[in-house]
């Protein structure tokens, strides 16, 4: 390994750690030479992923590309760094056990949509709409509509569902949460 300041190859390694959720080994060295310190990684040498992105156009996957991706959507949203992290190792991991070394880059796109629906609806929505190119309202609201329709967790473990008000006395557009009631105790 080559000191990066002085270029020197005898260096001691000081510390070594698991990284990356374990995918990697962190080393800490000191060139033997200038005396200077520097990290390096190690990590297991997978077969190249490619991906197919939407123009035809082919290149190879780049984890940091994907993980700015997902940053950008769920800034200020707390999901934490660590969990984009792992979430980021877990794509990886799954398209490296796939049998085939090329992906459509949709594929990677709903491995993220379905990841970050789990992890923040905010970060959801940011990432479809780039992702999926929204051009306007509707097509934001059709994707909180999907969103909704499939229960988000809260609503699920209060019992709750979203009733349309105009289902009640056609009055107005906002729309209410209500307890779930049962057929037997409706009036």
């Amino acid at each position: 390994m080559r000191c990066p300041f002085c270029q020197y190859t005898d260096n001691r390694v000081l510390e070594s750690r698991s990284a990356e959720a374990g995918q990697s080994v962190r080393r800490r060295r000191e060139c033997l030479r200038c005396e200077r310190r520097f990290t390096t990684y190690e990590r297991i040498e997978f077969v190249p992923i490619t991906v197919i992105k939407r123009d035809g156009d082919r290149e190879s996957f780049d984890r940091f590309k994907l993980l700015r991706g997902i940053v950008r959507a769920c800034e200020k949203t707390g999901v934490s760094s660590v969990q984009l992290e792992n979430l980021v190792d877990e794509i990886e991991t799954e398209l490296q056990q796939r049998a085939v070394r090329e992906v459509h880059s949709y594929e990677i796109g709903e491995l993220v949509l379905q990841s970050l629906r789990h992890l923040s609806e905010v970060a959801y929505i940011r990432f479809a709409s780039v992702y999926r190119k929204f051009q306007g309202i509707n097509d934001f609201v059709n994707t909180l509509h999907h969103l909704r329709s499939d229960g988000t967790p809260d609503q699920a473990e209060l019992g709750l569902t979203l009733i349309d008000s105009d289902q009640l006395n056609g009055t107005t557009n906002e729309a209410i949460l209500s307890p779930s009631q049962s057929p037997s105790s409706r009036h």
